[in-house]
């Protein structure tokens, strides 16, 4: 089905206040669905509003590990989307609980309401994947699948954007170290894809031009290794730093140290995902299930990353220039 957007046209976005959330509701504001942002900290969401016109964007609390909560987000719209998701296991946030049984629970409200659903996972999603994140990923596919079989499911490679928390953070940490880890060697293939990109092929789900029932993978122009994209970086911010092969066993031992920070750098499952490539698979491609088969022309990275990565130059945006 086709929706014709207009004001009274809901859509609820869980996990709209996050990275790729931000960019998923501008571009739904564009087409002039009013939105209700399903998070657990509303209070903090604020930001959104003035992507939107005065009443568009409105934001509810919601945890999708507690189903009362989602069935009233989800009561009254036409379509929902799921990005709730985690990188890294804290508390009661666990991978199982956000990204299988959390991914159910959604589903089951879309489908108790007759909502159409467009659900976001991830590349790499294998229910025999040696990582718990890829597995959990999995897991909540089939539960999505299983209660709206006519869910649109996006499978994103790693995203790039002014917000994104790979090129910034390894970025960073090239501002006072003085040699920047190659995790097995630096030789896992990904293929970053632009967040905007992204956002429109879930908006264009939303607009019901997406084929139902279909796991969409979302990669962008080029496939780079982990060693290109940290030589890219370091270009762009025009600094040198040595780049250290560090073996997978090696890595697994610091991680489990890292991951107890509040922000860990590495987990020791975050290692098991390094150990299988993140691109678009062959099958996608030839059964355009990919953005070119949405109508969207990838973005690469270089049109992107060097206009956010400049303030981590010695000089930000002013090294380079004559006096």
């Amino acid at each position: 089905m086709i929706y014709q957007p207009n004001s009274d046209t809901l859509v609820t976005v869980f996990g709209g206040s996050g990275f790729l959330g931000r960019h998923v509701v501008r571009a739904l504001a564009k087409r002039r669905y009013r939105i209700r942002v399903a998070c657990r900290r509303p209070e903090l969401a604020n930001f959104l509003q003035p992507l939107g016109t005065v009443g568009q964007i409105h934001a509810v609390q919601a945890n999708v590990r507690f189903p009362a909560s989602v069935e009233a987000a989800v009561r009254g719209l036409h379509a929902v989307v799921n990005l709730a998701a985690i990188l890294f296991e804290r508390g009661r946030q666990r991978f199982d609980m956000v990204h299988a049984y959390g991914s159910e629970r959604v589903a089951l409200a879309a489908a108790s309401f007759g909502a159409s659903l467009v659900h976001v996972s991830a590349i790499g999603a294998d229910p025999h994947s040696t990582s718990e994140y890829a597995r959990t990923k999995a897991q909540g596919e089939s539960s999505v699948l299983a209660a709206v079989p006519g869910a649109v499911i996006m499978r994103p490679s790693i995203l790039f954007g002014p917000e994104d928390d790979f090129f910034n953070r390894f970025a960073a940490m090239a501002r006072f170290l003085p040699a920047l880890p190659l995790i097995g060697g630096g030789e896992t293939r990904f293929q970053p894809v632009f967040v905007g990109d992204v956002a429109e092929a879930i908006a264009l789900a939303v607009d019901g031009k997406a084929r139902p029932a279909t796991i969409y993978e979302l990669g962008g122009p080029e496939v780079l290794t982990f060693k290109e994209l940290m030589e890219f970086m370091l270009a762009t911010i025009e600094r040198k730093r040595l780049l250290v092969p560090l073996p997978f066993g090696l890595a697994k031992l610091k991680a489990q140290v890292l991951q107890f920070l509040p922000r860990p750098p590495l987990t020791p499952d975050q290692v098991e995902l390094l150990k299988t490539d993140n691109v678009v698979s062959d099958a996608a491609k030839a059964e355009g299930r990919t953005l070119e088969g949405l109508g969207i022309t990838p973005t690469s990275v270089e049109a992107i990353v060097p206009s956010y990565l400049w303030r981590f130059r010695r000089m930000g945006q002013f090294q380079g220039r004559a006096a």
